[in-house]
């Protein structure tokens, strides 16, 4: 431990604190992945599912991460031989599994 940190703590003690916890920081929040830009590259998705990441991301003004944060955590989607689909079925899907069978 550096002897900084040591004097840092030691002034915090000194005027009260009790953890050595750093204060929570308001930080700024995300907004790429909002609900309005989910729903954005859901409908480019649905409208054509062999776009790139890359040109989605710039279709909907966000970056390329929050893009692919987008396609693989919130629309739980993944590329199969160049296109994007879904990783579980959707009730559609599901509902018409059970009248084939």
């Amino acid at each position: 431990m550096s002897r900084t940190q040591c004097f840092e703590w030691y002034s915090r003690f000194k005027k009260g604190r009790m953890s050595i916890d750093e204060d929570p920081r308001s930080g700024q929040p995300s907004t790429s992945t909002d609900d309005v830009h989910i729903n954005a590259v859901r409908d480019l998705i649905l409208q054509n599912r062999r776009l790139i990441i890359r040109k989605i991301a710039e279709d909907v003004g966000i970056s390329f991460g929050s893009c692919q944060a987008i396609l693989t955590e919130k629309l739980n989607m993944h590329r199969i031989a160049t296109k994007f689909v879904p990783r579980v079925l959707i009730e559609d899907q599901k509902a018409n599994c059970v009248n084939i069978s």
